[in-house]
């Protein structure tokens, strides 16, 4: 009979809640997205997430195959990740983000939305250790039902999110966006730094 492995489940989902932190996204969803309708950004909300979900499966369940077949390092998806931040965080808080078209609506559900932001360096790392911990069905039953609650979790904070929009209006979000956008530079070093530590380690 299989059991549902309780204590795997609660390490797991805290550990992803707190990594990829669905409230933390919220200002930097917004930020991306001011000039989305509403519609669009639901739907972005929406595609963020599965890009996000479909990301930690995959590395759930090759993440280490694939790492060592191509020879990449956890400090080397930090540092790739932080880099490419940087550069949208640069965009935020000059204010040269470009107005997005329907492709660029489906560009920034994958990056950064979905990848780096929400299946982040640190979510992906969390997803290939905890992989490496299953050895029943119950603990794959519980890894699962982790990464799908935290995924749910995301989706709703993101979702809802919206009706931010209406309280600060339009002034209020592109201040949001400046100060998002100082936030988002900062982890965005925080993670190359990281990833320095991690090579020099």
């Amino acid at each position: 009979m299989t059991t549902f492995n309780i204590k795997f489940f609660t390490q797991v989902f805290v550990t992803l809640l707190v990594i990829m932190d669905p409230l933390g996204n919220v200002p930097i969803f917004l930020s991306l997205t001011s000039s989305a309708k509403l519609a669009s950004r639901k739907k972005l909300a929406l595609h963020a997430v599965i890009v996000a979900g479909s990301v930690i499966g995959v590395f759930a369940l090759f993440g280490q195959e694939i790492l060592s077949y191509l020879g990449i390092t956890i400090p080397a998806i930090q540092g790739s990740g932080g880099l490419l931040l940087l550069l949208v965080a640069l965009e935020l808080l000059t204010g040269q983000a470009s107005q997005p078209s329907a492709l660029d609506e489906v560009s920034v559900a994958l990056v950064p939305l979905g990848t780096p932001l929400i299946a982040g360096p640190g979510a992906i790392a969390a997803v290939i250790v905890f992989s490496k911990e299953v050895k029943a069905t119950g603990d794959v039953l519980a890894l699962i039902a982790a990464i799908l609650s935290v995924l749910v979790i995301l989706w709703l904070s993101l979702r809802f999110s919206i009706q931010l929009v209406k309280i600060f209006k339009e002034g209020g979000i592109m201040l949001l966006t400046r100060v998002f956008g100082l936030l988002l530079a900062a982890i965005a070093v925080q993670l190359v730094a990281e990833a320095i530590s991690g090579f020099i380690g």
